[in-house]
């Protein structure tokens, strides 16, 4: 068995590894690079190894660093099946054209405004483009193993991550590979532990948070005391969220905190259609979480829906105390970049973000103290509060990770760390090897590493 990382190494996006045995390729993985500058520049090259080579895609979760590259993929030749849960179907064929949609929105604004170095802007690939390659999807449950292009026995655990989110375990050729893609954090409100797994041969792990332990706060305490804070100013607070995972959690814990009345009864708006269908899909797959029925349609119930472009443009006129929860998490794009232009630059508001925020995107950049943030080609100021409550972190931590790592009979004999940046993969590479006696590498982007 060869595997190549085509992306995930050395950064938190862009995951992509490509698995060959037996004369068959798959790609676990087929994410977007995020972030920096060079790294968007890949999506943009030509992938290394041909699209039409590529027998079948194994999606770990719907996450556009994970799932966001396969319209191209699609586009550009590859014909073979995308095996995922149905959960991860049902999200993709949100996130994915919505991907599409904004990419062809920006280049249009930018086409528009004439702040584009590029004469004219063109989105890396189109809505349409998107909803064409969700005609490739395998839905495929949990449990069982399937076939796939022939050489390859998959089979899906629960990771825990998001809804649908799957630890993928490949048999081939003798040789048993793990992919455990984003590893959820044990213990949470909503989403199902990650599945222990006893053995494999060849391990590949997220190191996302391979540096950090998640702060020991209650997140809803914390989460009211920033609301608190800022109403008595008057202010709003805006939180970039994911739409997928982030959001519900939050909708969660405002829906707690509203009952308990341990916060005043702001009106709480839900400004992104792609988390309002994600939410709406999250209470279809019961089975995939932990809240019933009922306490998902309260939940859900908190926030008003805003799908409407007038309603969202309404929300920056409204002066009334409010709390906006809109895509993207990290602020990379979406509406909740109009809505940073208005709240930044006041001091009464709030930009609360919600978990990792990758080196090189807006959401890093103001975490990390950035005065001014560039938006649509203007640079805006950052006046108002900036918070990040990273224990409303999806991912498990470095304590989490090692926890469940504990969970194999015997140490695998190859263990790769994916999907972390440098600092954070090393120090988890130095806490393996100091506490499970195991020894990991960090691959390089592009390397080729035979593991039979």
């Amino acid at each position: 068995m060869r595997l190549t990382f085509l992306g995930g190494v050395g950064t938190v996006t862009g995951s992509k590894l490509l698995v060959e045995s037996a004369g068959a390729r798959i790609l676990v993985d087929c994410g977007l690079f995020q972030g920096f500058k060079q790294l968007r520049l890949r999506n943009w090259a030509p992938l290394p190894v041909k699209p039409a080579s590529i027998d079948a895609v194994v999606l770990t979760h719907a996450h556009l660093d994970h799932s966001g590259y396969l319209p191209l993929l699609v586009r550009n030749g590859f014909s073979g099946p995308v095996v995922a849960t149905d959960a991860t179907r049902d999200l993709c064929a949100i996130l994915l054209p919505d991907s599409g949609f904004l990419q062809e929105r920006d280049a249009e604004f930018a086409n528009r405004h004439g702040f584009s170095r590029h004469r004219p802007a063109k989105p890396l690939y189109s809505e349409a483009d998107a909803r064409r390659s969700l005609e490739n999807f395998a839905p495929t449950p949990f449990g069982p193993p399937v076939k796939v292009a022939g050489a390859f026995e998959v089979r899906f655990h629960r990771a825990g991550h998001i809804l649908g989110a799957a630890i993928v375990e490949i048999r081939g050729d003798g040789h048993t590979l793990v992919c455990s893609g984003d590893l959820g954090r044990a213990g949470s409100a909503t989403m199902m532990d990650p599945a222990r797994i006893e053995r494999a041969d060849t391990l590949v792990v997220e190191s996302t948070y391979g540096d950090r332990r998640h702060p020991a706060v209650d997140a809803g305490d914390a989460l009211a005391d920033v609301i608190n804070r800022t109403a008595k100013r008057g202010g709003t607070v805006l939180v970039p969220a994911f739409a997928v995972g982030r959001s519900q959690e939050l909708l969660f814990l405002l829906h707690g905190l509203k009952a308990a009345r341990r916060i005043p009864d702001l009106p709480v708006f839900l400004d992104s259609p792609m988390a309002i269908n994600a939410s709406e899909t999250f209470c279809r797959h019961s089975a995939d979480h932990r809240l019933s029925e009922p306490e998902c349609e309260r939940t859900c119930g908190v926030a008003v829906y805003v799908r409407e472009v007038d309603d969202s443009k309404a929300l920056d006129t409204n002066p009334v105390p409010k709390v906006i929860v809109s895509a993207s998490g990290m602020a990379t794009g979406g509406r909740v970049l109009h809505h940073l232009k208005h709240y930044a630059p006041d001091p009464k508001n709030t930009i609360l973000f919600a978990g990792f925020q990758a080196g090189g995107t807006r959401g890093a950049a103001m975490t990390g103290g950035a005065e001014r943030v560039k938006i649509h080609g203007s640079r805006v100021p950052v006046r108002a509060e900036v918070r990040n409550l990273q224990m409303l972190s999806a991912h498990a931590d470095a304590d989490g990770i090692l926890d469940w790592l504990r969970g194999f009979k015997s140490p695998p004999r190859n263990v790769f760390l994916n999907h972390g940046e440098p600092a954070a993969s090393d120090a988890l590479r130095v806490r393996i090897a100091d506490e499970l006696g195991w020894q990991a590498r960090l691959p390089e982007y592009r390397e080729e590493v035979d593991v039979q």
